[in-house]
């Protein structure tokens, strides 16, 4: 046999072990792994969506969450409406505050509710043991909320418009941007809080509890910058606000995908 070809004691198999005891890995090793890597990843976006899929067929054939959402919303609106004279000149300053109120009262509904049916049937433990990471779980979950109370919120606010008599039309694309940043940070912490206390009894109580303080930075951007585009301004005079919201949706979201997993097996 031709030196440097031979199987087991050849300059070739000698190099091999010495790569092999260096550290280095086999390229079909690495391959291997890259590919786990790869379906892993696939395997945790399928489950993100499959979570969300469920959830959302689940509403659609209850439409449990949607109906009670909407109802206490446009009752908040009427006692707004009436207990404010909408012909009073200082309503209009009022009004950011008075949307988002509702908008934050009605969300605090739907994501007390979020983790309630997994843990009543015992879901939630199943969902547990699917391999992946657990984080995913989180992500579905939020999905559903945000899709929730987004299609709630684009009814609150032509009926919002019309309570208060304010023209939201010409500044709908800005106030639609607010409403995606601010919800997005609000279900975001009140999704991993939804899990936090879905086993405790008291959690009707606890969940306003621990979500509205960690929220008030949501709170002051989302209606400093509805005021400013409903009294004519632009996106861009409301870009301070526009990058605290972005700044903390980003933070919250990282935040509690990361320790999603932990509050779930407390």
């Amino acid at each position: 046999m031709p030196k440097g070809r031979g199987v087991n004691g050849g300059p070739v198999a000698s190099e091999m072990r010495a790569d092999s005891s260096a550290g280095l890995l086999d390229p079909m090793e690495i391959c291997a792994t890259r590919a786990q890597q790869q379906r892993s990843r696939t395997a945790g976006w399928r489950g993100v969506y499959f979570l969300f899929r469920k959830d959302m067929l689940v509403e659609l054939r209850s439409r449990e969450g949607f109906t009670t959402m909407l109802f206490f919303a446009v009752v908040m609106l009427l006692l707004f409406h009436f207990s404010l004279n909408p012909e009073r000149e200082n309503t209009t300053s009022l009004a950011p505050g008075l949307l988002w109120l509702a908008c934050m009262f009605t969300g605090v509904l739907g994501l007390s509710k979020s983790f309630q049916a997994e843990q009543a049937n015992d879901c939630l433990e199943q969902l547990l043991i699917i391999p992946g990471d657990r984080g995913n779980i989180y992500l579905g979950k939020l999905l559903g909320n945000i899709t929730l109370m987004l299609a709630v919120e684009l009814m609150i606010i032509p009926l919002f418009a019309l309570f208060f008599q304010i023209s939201v039309w010409d500044a709908l694309l800005p106030l639609l941007i607010i409403v995606m940043l601010g919800t997005v940070g609000f279900a975001a912490i009140g999704t991993l809080f939804s899990a936090l206390t879905a086993s405790i009894r008291a959690r009707e109580v606890l969940f306003p509890l621990l979500l509205f303080p960690l929220v008030v930075p949501v709170v002051i951007g989302t209606v400093t910058a509805t005021g400013i585009v409903l009294s004519g301004g632009t996106l861009g005079e409301a870009s301070a606000w526009l990058k605290l919201l972005g700044a903390f949706d980003t933070i919250f979201l990282t935040i509690a995908y990361l320790t999603f997993e932990f509050i779930v097996e407390q």
